[in-house]
């Protein structure tokens, strides 16, 4: 249930706007590969605009701040373009030649990652249990990848197999695997109980799973959930009650499961969320 894409008009960068705003931006080569790797932009990720549909779980997030470079100006601005199209809020264009910019061909190193898991996982990432982890609802893997590129054992479920076939794509350009089972879990299509070290859903709301999602979590493991709450219909989907949270919610949704952490958290023009982690005791009180 993300929110829609909506048209935003990137605006033009100097070479001397993109020395102060790289350190908070995320650098996007976009010209064709042999060119980025002869040398690029030192912290640049690379893709293709033709790529950007087929590789969007490899994009940065859309909150995030994007430069796009690339030595002929009406290239970068009409990639920016295809981006504000896709809902980046926040999106500049080199006005130069990228070749024209100080370093700007001068290093050789593998192009950077550019997208990232939810920071939440992130901040988890050493509380986590190690084994088996199920992501329930996981779209393009974003986080199973995340988790699997830390040595988890992961298995991604979803409803729509080409979100399954891009999580595969990711986690194979980063040199790992996830296993993957598309199915529609609106219709119980849930894991047997206690077979899963981490159990985790991102951006995902169907409360009559939780008492399962509860059941799948392994004596000594952990759920992770973070998904979107009441407030979050002002900024953007998703705007229906069935699909939002109401506050505190979440803390009180799996009795059997100890809190280890609760946060709502709402960000300057959204999202608006709330975070969990909760875990299961390894001797039944």
């Amino acid at each position: 249930m993300g929110s829609p894409a909506t048209l935003h008009l990137p605006t033009p960068a100097s070479a001397a706007a993109v020395s102060v705003l790289a350190a908070d931006a995320c650098l996007l080569d976009v010209r064709p590969t042999d060119a980025f790797a002869a040398g690029h932009l030192c912290g640049a990720g690379h893709i293709e605009p033709q790529d950007f549909g087929r590789r969007r779980a490899e994009l940065p997030p859309r909150d995030a701040r994007v430069i796009v470079l690339d030595d002929q100006p009406d290239r970068a601005r009409a990639a920016a373009e295809q981006l504000g199209a896709m809902g980046y809020a926040q999106v500049h264009w080199l006005e130069v030649s990228l070749a024209d910019l100080f370093g700007g061909h001068g290093d050789q190193s593998p192009a950077v990652r550019l997208w990232r898991p939810s920071p939440f996982l992130q901040r988890l990432l050493p509380l986590l249990p190690r084994g088996r982890v199920l992501d329930v609802a996981a779209g393009s893997g974003r986080e199973a990848v995340f988790l699997a590129m830390h040595g988890f054992d992961v298995e991604c479920w979803d409803r729509a197999p080409e979100a399954l076939e891009r999580a595969h794509a990711l986690a194979a350009g980063h040199g790992v695997s996830i296993r993957s089972r598309v199915t529609d879990l609106e219709y119980r299509e849930v894991p047997e109980p206690g077979q899963f070290e981490v159990v985790m859903v991102f951006r995902f709301l169907h409360r009559a799973l939780f008492p399962w999602l509860e059941r799948a979590v392994a004596p000594g493991g952990a759920l992770v959930y973070e998904t979107y709450r009441q407030g979050q219909e002002v900024h953007g989907r998703p705007t229906h009650p069935r699909f939002l949270l109401t506050s505190g919610e979440l803390s009180s949704a799996f009795p059997s499961l100890s809190v280890v952490l609760h946060e709502e958290t709402e960000m300057p023009g959204g999202p608006v969320m709330s975070h969990l982690l909760a875990r299961r005791p390894l001797i039944p009180v």
